[in-house]
This record gives structure tokens, sequence and C-alpha cells, in this order.
């Protein structure tokens, strides 16, 4: 049964800790700021205000402590001296005193008249060593067990400790009681009341209440006020991205002012908007060039199947297509599926590459070459690789993807071979150089004209001369937005054989080279 008491109680802690994180998260960043700003300032408060109380507490009961030893030491000294008890004065017997003023009398019992002594004042004690009020006097402070072993000579019982302290009532009020050895034999008893110092810290204990609560109401709207001008930045610009987020326009860059954080977020901001209009704007650019681009492969295929079935059937002519002119239709047929096909994967690969990369990592760009090169030999069988490594092993090792570099290369030896020939040659070479590796491919065709120079790294671009070649204009470009996404570079050049060059830059990786 107990058992079954714990787990309901912890599934109600459980389910109000969960009430509490949901209201919680209900609140408005400017609504939790407000309230951490004034729990904070209220623990804060609070604890200063009860440790002041605290303090005010200590001074007053060692005030009350030293009083009580000053006068008990005095009496102790020379009791003979002294009445042998002082009860607490009444406030129902004032007489005058010799300055023409009143005082309270003292009770009927002290053998004397007291003046002008209230009921704060301090009232003794004296015990004789029997434990018993000396002379036979009727007591007015009780004799604890403690005091009674002061009076006999026993001590308390405690090793080095010759008083003893006592909280006692006498009548309405609470006193404060020392109690110590007489000079002679006995004890001496003095007492304070405690009432006037309580009520001095229960006003003192409210006054801090009140304070505290003061306090917190004050740092809860100061706080409330600070949030509102601190989130004052952020509201603002949460008002221009939703302003963007609404039209649609990424160009509508968000003001900055300041260097603060909010000016670094909305910079940051600025950036992220202006990297999104950059990828829109390259992939409308795809959409429009690989539209275009597929138009004419497309219009080309249709007409030729268009042709085939009408000679197939003899409609219009009434004659069928010749069977080498029927073989030759099928051969367009077959190149154009085939670049077709070239033009679709490599259009599939670029915006894979812009979309999702593969993680980074280190590569060894000679392994990467070396089987570049491998796939190269299979799909160009008539031409010749030569490849030439002048770096030591692991020394050419960059932070990259190596699917992504692998096909950089690939795309370089597809183009050098395209362009060399049957039996041309092509030179691979890879060196390291002041903090980079150089990757060279250069092949035996005709080179690149001038004036293509600038753009053969161009999407869909083709120059003139290539417009009779195979190829859809897109595998230089994926190799420039590889060697950028590598943070390298890429140039084209012309060989010393009149061939083009090709020249790839790409930072090697630090960590790999101090290791």
């Amino acid at each position: 049964m107990r058992a079954g008491l714990n787990a309901g109680l912890t599934e109600r802690l459980k389910a109000g800790r969960r009430l509490v994180v949901r209201r919680w998260a209900r609140l408005s960043l400017r609504a939790r700021l407000s309230l951490i700003a004034a729990v904070a300032v209220a623990v804060a408060v609070v604890a200063i205000g009860a440790l002041a109380w605290l303090v005010v507490r200590a001074e007053l009961y060692r005030q009350l402590d030293t009083q009580l030893t000053t006068d008990a030491r005095a009496i102790a000294a020379q009791p003979g001296l002294w009445p042998p008890t002082l009860a607490p004065a009444t406030p129902d017997k004032r007489i005058p005193d010799e300055r023409g003023g009143t005082g309270f009398r003292g009770s009927k019992e002290n053998g004397r008249k007291e003046i002008g002594r209230k009921e704060i004042g301090p009232l003794w004690q004296i015990l004789d060593p029997t434990g018993t009020p000396a002379n036979g006097a009727v007591p007015v402070l009780p004799v604890t067990p403690a005091a009674r072993q002061i009076a006999t000579g026993h001590g308390t019982g405690r090793p080095g400790q010759t008083s003893a302290r006592d909280e006692v009532e006498v009548g309405p009020l609470n006193y404060r009681m020392l109690t110590v050895p007489a000079k002679g034999g006995g004890a001496v008893q003095v007492a304070v009341a405690l009432d006037p110092t309580d009520r001095t810290l229960g006003e003192l204990g409210l006054l801090l209440a009140i304070g505290c609560l003061a306090g917190v109401a004050g740092a809860a709207l100061l706080g409330r006020t600070v949030a509102r001008a601190g989130l004052a930045p952020v509201e603002r610009l949460t008002g221009a991205v939703e302003h963007v987020a609404a039209t649609q326009n990424l160009q509508a860059a968000i003001p900055v002012s300041g260097e603060d954080e909010i000016a670094r977020l909305a910079r940051s901001v600025n950036a992220m908007l202006a990297a999104l209009e950059s990828s829109r704007a390259a992939q409308r650019m795809l959409v429009e060039d690989a539209s275009h681009e597929l138009r004419t492969p497309l219009t080309s295929l249709r007409t030729n199947i268009e042709l085939l079935i009408r000679a197939d059937t003899g409609a219009g002519t009434g004659r069928l297509l010749p069977a080498d002119d029927r073989a030759k239709l099928l051969q367009d047929l077959e190149v154009q599926v085939v670049e077709l096909t070239q033009l679709t994967n490599e259009l599939v690969e670029l915006a894979r590459q812009d979309a999702s990369p593969e993680p980074v990592e280190e590569v060894d760009l000679p392994d990467v070459v070396g089987a570049a090169v491998q796939r190269a030999r299979l799909r160009a069988t008539a031409v010749t690789f030569t490849v030439t490594f002048e770096t030591a092993p692991r020394s050419a090792v960059v932070a990259g993807r190596p699917l992504a570099l692998e096909r950089l290369v690939l795309n370089l030896l597809d183009n050098a071979a395209k362009w060399s020939g049957p039996r041309g040659s092509v030179r691979i070479g890879l060196s390291t150089d002041t903090g980079s590796a150089v990757l060279t491919v250069a092949d035996s065709g005709p080179g690149i004209d001038e004036e293509d120079l600038p753009r053969v790294f161009e999407r869909f671009y083709r120059a003139t001369a290539a417009r009779s070649m195979p190829g859809s204009g897109l595998g230089l470009a994926i190799v420039a937005q590889t060697v950028a996404q590598h943070r390298g570079t890429v140039a084209a050049g012309r060989s010393d054989t009149g061939g083009a060059l090709m020249t790839v830059r790409l930072p090697l990786d630090a960590t790999a080279a101090a290791g």
C-alpha cells in the first residue's frame, strides 16, 4: 500500500512539473526576463534582509549578555552590599522621586525603595549555598537546576563552565537570566526582560518585510522596463524577418546599427538572406538553362521518332524507309538518347552538389587521382593517360569530400580525352606548392581560344568549336563548383604542346600536415 502511495505521489509531482514547464513555455520572453529579474532580486533582498535581521538580533542579545555579565559580577563581588532580591517594578505604584519626577515602586519584599526603574531594567536574586533565596527572601526569579548547582558549588556538570544562562518567565514577561557564583558562597541571579528586545526585532522584521516586498515589486517593474528596452531591437529584427517571410523578398536587407549582439544577428540574417537569394537565383538559372538545353535534343529526338514511325507505316508517301536510311536514323536516335541521358545525369549531379554535399574528411589526392584515371581509361581506351606524382606519401592531403573530388578529376579527364581524340594523350600532374595541392590536366587537342577562356566554366557554355562535339556544357561547370566548395581555384590555359591545360589548386589540410 505504501508503494502505491509513493507511486501516486511521484506521478502527481511529475504532472506538476510538466504543468509548470508548459506554463513557463507559454510565457513571452519579456515576461520570462521580468520574472527572472524579480525572482533574482527577491532572493537577494530576502537574503540581505534575513542576514540584517540576524545580525541585529545577535548584536541586541550580545548587549543583553554584556549587561547581565556586568551586573552579575558587580553583585557577586560584594553580595552583602545588595538586597537579597529585586522584583520587577510595577507600573501601578507611581511615587515621586527626589527630582520631582515619577517612577515605579519595587515590590514590598525588596526592603528598599527603587526610584525610576521600569520593567526593562534588570532584577536580581541572591542564593545562599543551599540554592534558596538568601535571608529567607521571597523568590522573584525561578531557581533552575543549573542555577542550584552553581549555588551549591557543584557547577553545571560541564567542564570549564562556571555560569548558567536561561530564559525564564516572570509574570507576563520573558527574561534572559544569568547565574554566577557569589563571593563567600552561593550564587547571584540577574535577569533582563526580553520583551522590549523581541518587540524591537519584530518591528525590524516588519520593516524589512515591507522593504523586501517593495524591492521585489520595484524590481519586477524595472525588469519589465529593462526587458522591453532590451528586446526592442529583437522585436524590430523579428518584424523585419516576418516581413521578408511574408513578401518572399529576399533582397529586403534588414537595417543594422551598432556593434552589439543584435547587430551581429542582423548581419547574420542579412548574410543568410543573401545566400538564399543567390541560391534561388542559381536554381532559377539552372532551371532556365536546363529547359533551354533539353528543348533541342528533345525536339530532335521527337522529330526522328515521328519520321521513323511514318516511314515504318508508310503514312503520307506510301513508301517504306530504305534499310540504310533506317539504320542511320536509329543510330542518330541512339546518339541523341545518350546525350540526353548524359545531360540529365549531369543536371542531377549539379543539383545534388548544391543541395546535400557529403561530409568533409581527410582526402589523399594521389588516391583520388589514381581511382579517377582508372575509370577514365575504361571510358576512353584509345587515349593514353600519363600520371606524374611529385608528392611524398600523405603530403597532398586536403579536407574535402572524396566522391566529389573524384568526380572533379574524372570530369577533367573526360573533357581532355574528348578533345585529344583517338590515339591522343592526356598528361596528369600532381604536386604541392606553398600550402596548396596543384593538379594539372593537359590534353593533345587544339586548345581553347582566347575569347572562350573566361567562360569555359560557365554552365551550359559551349565554344563554337565545341558545338559539333558531344557534351552538355556542364562538365567544367561541375568542376568549378566543386573547386569552389573546397575553397580552391581552377584556371584554363594552354599547354606546352598547344592543347588545353586545366590547373586546380586546393588548400592542404593543416591538421594532416602537422601530424
